[in-house]
């Protein structure tokens, strides 16, 4: 079996974002950048069907960005990734996600994967757009938000059990497909020293326009159906208030400011 996983650079939640002053954009200058969230379980779970299923099995990470992103597909790579496919071009810059996907979906088609796992969403747009955008794309059957994964014997079908409201829906899927992953399918590996010094050697396969059979006006910001008007801060919190006095005078109190304070009363 051919396993895809697509993964995407996010910045660190840790890092303070500043906006750019056209606020169009966020500074990149001192922003960490790392594996999105959601991916990492994504990554985790391929690895773990290519152990229950043999050596037949590879997986290969790939994903769709500017030269930062090389990292994050070498930590797959030292988890235990086969290979990797870092798809940039100019011309993908500005891209939305039905853009983006666009392009992940012809590399995709290119590599010929059985199964496709990326996670449910990216942590820094959340739109959970681009895998189901990729599905349609290549025509494949996708289940989203999935908790579990379990292989047919015949190796050409999913079980897989997804997370709705108020419950979980077990779902029958038939390879090749696309599966969104969701936190709870498992517990994302630490890279071992042997593979980080693995990975370092690995080869990053690079593809751009004219490697996938797309024109400049199919992708990125001209490609997009949408594009960012700009960016708001959040408002700054109000400082927190310490009531003074016993019980009474502080339930008082906190009545009067709900009233005429924060207007909820």
């Amino acid at each position: 079996m051919k396993i895809g996983v697509m993964v995407k650079n996010v910045p660190d939640t840790e890092s303070k974002i500043k906006l750019s002053a056209d606020r169009k954009s966020i500074e990149m200058q001192g922003v960490k950048f790392v594996m999105n969230t959601y991916d990492e379980f994504a990554v985790e779970e391929a690895l773990q069907l290519k152990e229950k299923l043999g050596a037949d099995t590879t997986v290969t990470v790939f994903s769709l960005g500017p030269e930062r992103l090389v990292e994050t597909l070498r930590t797959a790579l030292a988890m235990g990734a086969d290979a990797a496919v870092h798809l940039t071009d100019p011309a993908f810059e500005g891209g939305d996600s039905i853009a983006n996907a666009k392009v992940l979906a012809k590399a995709a088609e290119a590599e010929g994967f059985d199964l496709i796992l990326g996670g449910k969403q990216g942590i820094d747009f959340d739109s959970a757009q681009t895998l189901s955008a990729v599905a349609e794309f290549l025509g494949m059957g996708q289940a989203q938000v999935v908790t579990d994964i379990e292989v047919g014997g015949d190796n050409t079908s999913l079980k897989v059990r997804r997370r709705i409201e108020g419950g979980d829906e077990i779902v029958d899927v038939t390879l090749p497909a696309i599966i969104s992953c969701e936190k709870g399918l498992n517990e994302p590996r630490y890279a071992s020293l042997p593979g980080i010094m693995k990975a370092k050697k690995k080869e990053i396969k690079k593809l751009g326009l004219s490697e996938l059979g797309l024109s400049a006006d199919e992708v990125g910001a001209a490609g997009s159906g949408t594009q960012v008007v700009g960016y708001s801060p959040l408002k700054e919190r109000p400082p927190v208030k310490m009531l003074e006095g016993g019980p009474a005078e502080q339930a008082k109190e906190l009545v009067r400011l709900l009233r005429e304070e924060a207007k909820v009363l």
